[in-house]
């Protein structure tokens, strides 16, 4: 394996909540890198002043852009984040996520191939499976997904098989469940406009920038009648991806992980523990569910803790809400 002083990565959205995550530990562990973003949804200020490494505003779809970044940069991998991820945007405008998602990608796989890099490390989602038949939800569960934001990320997944079967591009490909939390410094977390994350839209109460929160649904199938997740620190996803890319440096082939943090949480389980985390009177809102929405989503992460020896820090919703908290703060300016 190369040695790490002279490993550069390219990371695609890594102006983005999970793609700035994993830059700040792939720093820590010693890498060079080069982020990729056309900005649609990242944040300069966080690449400027927080993690202070090169950035290139550009689009995946930019051939000539992609091929003079191969050509002046020693690149030996990618780790690609950049993605549209609005589930419902994506039913209105499937085009839009067709076209970024998956035109995006296959552009950039082939940039990769013209100049031989084989490695990369893939974000893709557990939107993926649909409607799953069994909880907890493993690698090997039925892929059916029921929006074009899921399909898009399936495509790329298949094109990936495809991709090492003909060319020998080996791929790290991660079905995550509900990114959460934030660095536990305070310095990165989420920041989306439009919000949709149940989370940071309970924070959003907390501060006063919305009414109350709604909650989607109170007679499921589920201890208190509503919806439960699998929200995994967004710090415990970005360890995994560098253990996802330093698997491919040691020469593993090509695989498939679901991240979760194996503990699902309740929509009011979330409110609960907001209200003690901030001390604030979190007003909520019953309303009616909403179509499609799984009474429970949990997943499996035992392949990644085998394989890749992953170990996640923060599986405590309490932890994970309390660094979101102090996050929140700081990005609102409650801190400054």
């Amino acid at each position: 394996m190369l040695e790490k002083d002279k490993q550069t990565i390219l990371v695609t959205g890594g102006a983005g909540y999970i793609g700035s995550n994993c830059v700040k530990e792939l720093i820590s562990r010693g890498y060079e890198i080069i982020v990729l973003d056309n900005l649609v949804y990242g944040h300069r200020d966080l690449v400027d002043q927080v993690l202070k490494v090169k950035l290139i505003e550009g689009d995946l779809q930019d051939r000539l852009l992609l091929d003079d970044i191969f050509a002046n940069h020693p690149i030996n991998a990618v780790i690609h984040f950049a993605a549209y991820a609005y589930v419902g945007e994506s039913v209105s405008d499937p085009a839009k996520y067709y076209r970024n998602n998956v035109v995006g990608t296959l552009t950039l796989l082939e940039a990769m191939l013209a100049v031989g890099i084989n490695k990369i490390v893939f974000s893709s989602t557990c939107a993926t499976y649909g409607i799953p038949e069994k909880i907890p939800i493993t690698e090997d569960e039925k892929q059916n997904p029921i929006n074009p934001y899921g399909r898009s990320k399936l495509m790329v997944e298949r094109i990936l098989q495809d991709f090492d079967r003909a060319y020998g591009l080996k791929s790290v490909i991660f079905r995550y469940f509900n990114a959460a939390g934030a660095d536990p410094l305070g310095q990165l977390g989420e920041d989306h406009n439009p919000e949709t994350h149940l989370i940071p839209l309970v924070l959003d109460a907390a501060l006063g920038k919305r009414d109350s929160i709604s909650v989607y649904g109170t007679d499921y199938p589920t201890p208190d009648g509503t919806c439960i997740r699998d929200y995994i620190h967004v710090s415990d996803l970005a360890d995994a991806h560098v253990l996802g890319l330093e698997y491919l440096f040691n020469g593993g082939d090509s695989n498939i992980f679901n991240l979760g943090n194996g503990n699902g949480y309740s929509v009011l389980e979330v409110i609960e523990t907001a209200r003690a985390v901030t001390a604030k009177p979190i007003k909520s809102d019953m309303c009616q569910p909403r179509q499609g929405d799984p009474s429970s989503l949990v997943g499996s992460s035992e392949k990644a803790k085998k394989i890749l020896n992953w170990q996640p820090r923060y599986y405590d919703l309490k932890t994970i809400i309390e660094h979101a908290w102090l996050w929140h703060q700081h990005r609102h300016s409650i801190l400054k």
